[in-house]
């Protein structure tokens, strides 16, 4: 496992804590039919995955699928110590030539991986609905916001703005490729039913070890690789508020707040043509 890969891990695993609510009422809202079969793309570690298992029942098949070979051995590891176990399966593989027949599953979902957080994703969403029944749902969702320095709302503004993790993913992609114009996409490929919705994930002290852990992830991959692009004035508060071994720590302060959104757009596959 590269360096890469293990960082990319370790940041989920450290993430996976911080999202799990939101995750859940996203999963609640959509209403999976229990026993039915879904596809989880770009599943990452698993954790959702076994979200999604639990939310399907007893008598629910999910299967994750993940480009990364590190991460879907992580998933297995994972999987393997759950009840939920035998009712699921992981793939490395692209989402672009998913690995199933038609009409397989009763629906597929993605976070932070379809169309995120910029690119075409009508190819992708012709393959997707490609495996998906007629009928069936497909759930896309992405981080789009948060606010979690409170008090320093300025610095997060200009941390955003000089460093902000999305750049480098966002050039070159027109207006209509990124992802919150993601029923462009949808109505290309002449899914139904198209709706958007926002969940909102709300962190507050006293903060816990494993959020206060998540927070310090959170902040690291917002800002982190590319800091040296924010002032001086602006690094230095970032590593006084933002470092988890800081005295400082905002995370710590008896009166943290946060916030961050993550967006759902959903459609139904129509009949085949």
């Amino acid at each position: 496992m590269s360096g890469s890969d293990e960082q990319v891990i370790s940041n989920l695993e450290r993430m996976s804590p911080l999202r799990e609510a939101v995750m859940r009422a996203a999963i609640g809202a959509l209403q999976l039919p229990p026993g039915s079969r879904g596809l989880d793309i770009g599943c990452g570690i698993g954790d959702l995955t076994l979200l999604l298992a639990e939310a399907t029942g007893p008598d629910g098949r999910i299967a994750g699928l993940d480009l990364s070979w590190p991460a879907v051995h992580c998933a297995r590891r994972r999987a393997g110590k759950s009840v939920h176990a035998q009712r699921i399966e992981f793939a490395n593989s692209d989402m672009g030539a998913l690995p199933f027949a038609r009409g397989v599953f009763d629906w597929a979902w993605s976070v932070d991986c379809v169309g995120y957080p910029a690119g075409e994703i009508f190819p992708i969403l012709e393959e997707i609905c490609r495996v998906v029944r007629p009928g069936g749902v497909i759930a896309l969702l992405g981080w789009t916001s948060q606010t979690v320095l409170p008090g320093h709302e300025l610095l997060e503004a200009r941390l955003n703005a000089a460093c902000t993790s999305y750049g480098p993913f966002l050039e070159g992609y027109p207006p209509r490729a990124h992802f919150l114009r993601a029923l462009h996409g949808f109505h290309r490929a002449g899914l139904t039913e198209a709706r958007c919705r926002a969940f909102v994930g709300l962190v507050q002290a006293p903060v816990g070890p494993e959020i206060r852990d998540g927070m310090a992830s959170l902040f690291d991959m917002l800002w982190g690789d590319a800091i040296g692009q924010a002032s001086t004035a602006d690094i230095e508060e970032y590593r006084r508020l933002c470092s988890p071994d800081s005295p400082h720590f905002i995370g710590d302060i008896p009166e943290y707040c946060a916030q961050f959104t993550y967006t759902m757009f959903t459609a139904r596959v129509l009949a085949r043509r």
